[in-house]
């Protein structure tokens, strides 16, 4: 039975716009750690080879967050569940465009096992923001491509305010990450990964807070500086000098 939803004014009654026992579920949260550690973690080891900086950052970070990343390939999805730690990672729930991963039955049930996924509507009458503020509030972290889509040049692109706005009314954290290499990897348009296991790294940042009536477009801005920050000071570290400049 669906609880009631506590909201800075109080309790409503209605029923939330997403049902929440897959999200919260211990004895899903333990499938999931299989399927995304051992399953998804194995083939990912398999064809690149992954370097993880500032994990170390998050060790104070507690309750719910938002993990917001570039996106440039099928592997930053993978990248982050399998590199975050358990204990952030455990009901880490992705936003995944509903026209695609929730349209059929078998592909709806792959992308909730592995990503716990909640469905993002990209067109028409919908209600993504309800959702995602809803799992907030019942504590459960998100991750966010801000960029709405993968980037054709491997190249950081816009980030939109949505997920920023959400942090700061709900008061939580953004985490940024930096994926590096994975368009080089695994780009756009690509079946699978390149032959060679070649390097891809993933940086966390320190968690970002908006300020004091801070507009959501500003704090998204902070937000991705620091992506790009992170990008630029680990790209040489992970892809050689060789490779400067390359996405």
């Amino acid at each position: 039975m669906t609880e009631p939803v506590r909201t800075k004014t109080g309790t409503r009654s209605e029923p939330p716009a997403v049902q929440f026992d897959r999200y919260t579920s211990r004895p899903m949260a333990a499938a999931r750690w299989v399927a995304q550690r051992v399953l998804l973690g194995a083939v990912v080891r398999g064809v690149i080879t992954v370097r993880v900086f500032g994990r170390e950052r998050l060790s104070g970070l507690k309750g719910a967050f938002v993990v917001v990343a570039n996106h440039s390939s099928h592997l930053d999805a993978p990248l982050i569940f399998t590199t975050l730690p358990r204990r952030l990672a455990r009901y880490l729930s992705a936003g995944a465009a509903a026209d695609y991963f929730f349209d059929v039955r078998w592909r709806k049930g792959l992308t909730a096992l592995f990503f716990n996924a909640f469905p993002i509507h990209r067109a028409g009458i919908n209600r993504p923001a309800s959702e995602a503020r809803a799992l907030l509030q019942r504590g459960v972290p998100l991750l966010v491509f801000p960029e709405g889509t993968r980037s054709r040049t491997g190249r950081i692109g816009t980030f939109k305010s949505g997920a920023a706005g959400l942090a700061s009314s709900e008061s939580v954290p953004v985490v940024p990450v930096a994926i590096i290499g994975a368009s080089i990897a695994h780009p756009r348009g690509s079946k699978w990964p390149k032959r060679g296991r070649l390097p891809v790294g993933v940086v966390y940042g320190d968690p970002v807070y908006a300020e004091a009536g801070e507009p959501a477009a500003e704090y998204m801005r902070r937000v991705r500086g620091e992506v790009q920050r992170l990008h630029e000071e680990h790209a040489e570290v992970v892809l050689g000098p060789a490779t400067r400049g390359r996405p």
